[in-house]
């Protein structure tokens, strides 16, 4: 019979003879482990046997949500190894490429099939390589200084200057760029092939098919309005005190504007420069059909690549073996550009 006086519960004291000797690890109070939810889910009170209930996935997740830093690097190096294989890739198939002898370039895979290093010196032998390159060079660099100058005029213009619709005209100089190139072609073709009397003397012909102004002329009209745009923002952001302190020595404008603004503003002036030279030294379209494919008729470096392919016999090892030739002045030129770009940018800061 039970004591009136005792206050215990019986339901309670049953549970807590239940439980009694199994500890949840955390305060060291029993507990039942086989607790559940009304869902029927397992009622987990510690965090590590909520982890131990985790797929890798959610793991990874909850990981990354209290350490970001880890997910940024994990998705810093996914991105990088993405970029270098997308990148480097190419050229490392090209120089497999290059590096197999003739005959035998249907079993590569992932390495040369041989070694023959001498296709880097066939190249100047069967035709003179180095006359493409030199072509190229020149016509990419003509262009380069015929839009620096223009664009800076224009830019110096465009951003310092108020004059009556500089908005509307901006805005069309943006809308021709985005004109295909080929629009272009057969205006230019039919003028460049016309003969003038006064040209004689300098073409022979009287044409100005198979010269650099063939090439240079299109080539700058093309790309001036992105140097335009570039030039425009960084000249705009000069402040107005520095101009007019030159102006107040007795300079003009014009002279501020070698004197003062493009000196400050030359990581601007070296991105124009550089994009303008590297499109134009690789430009397809107009450097194959204005001129004749010949060396001596100012044929660029695309030509010279694809002399290599004959009437019966292609030869792919010194294809590959010129097309890296060709690139390697430009990837220097990027190079030593992107140093002077970042040195400017940061270590450039202007003052009043």
């Amino acid at each position: 019979m039970t004591d009136p006086t005792d206050s215990t519960d019986p339901t309670t004291a049953t549970d807590s003879s239940d439980t009694r000797g199994i500890d949840d690890g955390s305060d060291g109070q029993p507990r039942d482990p086989t607790l559940h939810r009304p869902d029927g889910g397992t009622v987990l009170e510690r965090d590590s046997e909520a982890e131990l209930d985790r797929g890798p996935f959610q793991q990874w997740v909850a990981n990354s949500i209290s350490n970001p830093e880890r997910a940024y690097r994990a998705m810093f190096y996914v991105a990088a190894i993405f970029f270098l294989f997308t990148t480097l890739f190419p050229f490392y198939w090209l120089l497999m490429v290059a590096l197999t002898p003739e005959g035998q370039l249907q079993d590569i895979v992932f390495t040369p099939n041989g070694f023959n290093p001498g296709a880097f010196v066939e190249v100047f032998q069967v035709i003179p390589f180095h006359v493409y390159m030199f072509n190229s060079f020149v016509i990419a660099l003509g262009s380069t200084i015929l839009v620096l100058i223009i664009a800076s005029l224009a830019g110096y213009a465009f951003g310092r200057l108020e004059f009556p619709g500089r908005t509307p005209l901006m805005l069309l100089v943006l809308i021709i760029s985005f004109f295909p190139p080929a629009a272009f072609f057969i205006p230019l073709n039919d003028l460049f092939n016309t003969h003038f009397a006064i040209l004689r003397p300098i073409t022979g012909d009287g044409t100005i098919y198979n010269t650099p102004f063939a090439l240079v002329t299109p080539l700058s009209a093309i790309f001036m309005p992105l140097a335009i745009f570039i030039l425009t923002t960084f000249y705009s952001q000069i402040p107005d005190g520095l101009e007019d302190a030159a102006r107040v020595e007795g300079t003009t404008r014009l002279g501020a504007l070698f004197r003062v603004i493009i000196p400050l503003s030359a990581p601007g002036v070296a991105t124009a420069g550089v994009l303008t030279f590297i499109a134009v030294y690789n430009e397809f379209f107009f450097s194959f059909l204005m001129t004749d494919g010949q060396p001596e008729n100012w044929a660029p470096i695309l030509d010279g690549i694809l002399a290599y392919q004959g009437q019966y016999q292609v030869l792919y090892n010194l294809m590959a073996a010129a097309s890296i030739i060709g690139v390697i002045p430009v990837a220097i030129l990027v190079v030593i550009a992107q140093e002077k770009i970042v040195s400017g940018l940061t270590a450039g800061a202007l003052k009043e």
